[in-house]
């Protein structure tokens, strides 16, 4: 256990504190725990019990983030924690996310940033549980990380109050963003938490011009239909821009949830309904077909990125990042 300092706590009365870092806002006498299951009071102080513990690590492609648009082919050092401030009951990464202390090691900031250095990563990702909840690791690495001209990228359920957000993201690059529906009943039965701060934490992203790509896990019967997908669709072109990239992914039963895997071609038809709002739909979690996963430039129609059986390859961008035909941006970032 590694006291930090109490970021993002507020003291209430003489023996109780409240977490200011998402809106769940526990409030936290000696000895309990806030739902993200890392944020406690210990000997009168706050303490981040997950601060340095480390469940995983590896270095991944950056398109298995999911990041198709930011440093395209290139490599990552991706390091995840345990506990999470939702309570997803069809979490995809159950393993890591409801492990528990004993399951991980204990590292330093400036270690994570070393090893990302000795394997040629172009950055950190956080990512595999929800990063956020050990804010204070997180923001010191993210710091190192930039001091060593490392790239940062976030993979978050967006679940945050806007203050601490704001100080994250003045050092993160890159963020994948999973909204898991627009309908808010889905958020409270099924994952513990609103939809409305996952949403502003979007439109505060955007602003704050790190790049954003959404991810939205289709699961079968709960959130599959229609109406849902074209509203998530509509919501990003209004809100954020008709060029953010859309990340469809399959859902296949996990944790609690036994509902049959989603059909591919529920993906494929949610892919062409989104695709009426915005430019740029991925589909994830479904065997390789080119045709939901390379890029094509939105103005004339070339192949920028092609992407099959896990391996990227830019075909049609200049190195500074426009269309060879037609000298569109398409919202993408290299080196």
């Amino acid at each position: 256990m590694t006291n930090t300092p109490p970021a993002w706590f507020e003291r209430e009365g003489t023996d109780t504190w409240r977490c200011t870092l998402c809106p769940h806002a526990c409030r936290l006498r000696e000895g309990m725990v806030g739902k993200c299951r890392v944020r406690t009071v210990r000997h009168a102080l706050p303490v981040d019990l997950s601060y340095g513990n480390i469940s995983a690590r590896q270095l991944d492609p950056i398109e298995k983030k999911p990041l198709y648009h930011f440093m395209p082919g290139s490599m990552v050092y991706s390091i995840g924690g345990y506990g999470c401030n939702f309570r997803c009951t069809f979490c995809q990464n159950w393993h890591i996310a409801q492990c528990g202390p004993s399951e991980t090691i204990h590292v330093r900031p400036e270690d994570i940033v070393a090893e990302a250095q000795q394997c040629d990563a172009i950055g950190i990702a956080y990512t595999y549980n929800e990063p956020i909840i050990s804010y204070a690791f997180v923001h010191e690495t993210a710091v190192l990380a930039h001091e060593a001209g490392l790239q940062n990228i976030l993979v978050t359920n967006g679940y945050v109050q806007p203050e601490p957000a704001q100080s994250l993201l003045r050092v993160i690059d890159a963020i994948n963003l999973d909204i898991k529906s627009m309908d808010n009943q889905f958020y409270r039965q099924h994952c513990g938490g609103h939809l409305a701060p996952v949403l502003a934490f979007a439109k505060q992203a955007h602003a704050a011009n790190v790049h954003l790509e959404i991810t939205n896990l289709i699961i079968t019967r709960l959130n599959d239909q229609p109406a849902l997908i074209e509203a998530l669709a509509r919501w990003i072109a209004q809100e954020l821009a008709p060029n953010t990239v859309l990340h469809l992914s399959a859902y296949h039963p996990a944790y609690e949830m036994d509902l049959p895997s989603t059909r591919i071609e529920t993906v494929h038809n949610a892919r062409m309904l989104a695709k009426r709002h915005l430019q740029h739909v991925y589909c994830g979690n479904i065997p390789n077909t080119p045709d939901v996963q390379n890029t094509l430039c939105t103005s004339c129609g070339n192949g920028l990125i092609a992407r099959l059986n896990g391996q990227t390859k830019i075909t049609g961008l200049t190195p500074q990042a426009r269309c060879m035909q037609c000298g569109e941006h398409n919202n993408i970032r290299l080196f």
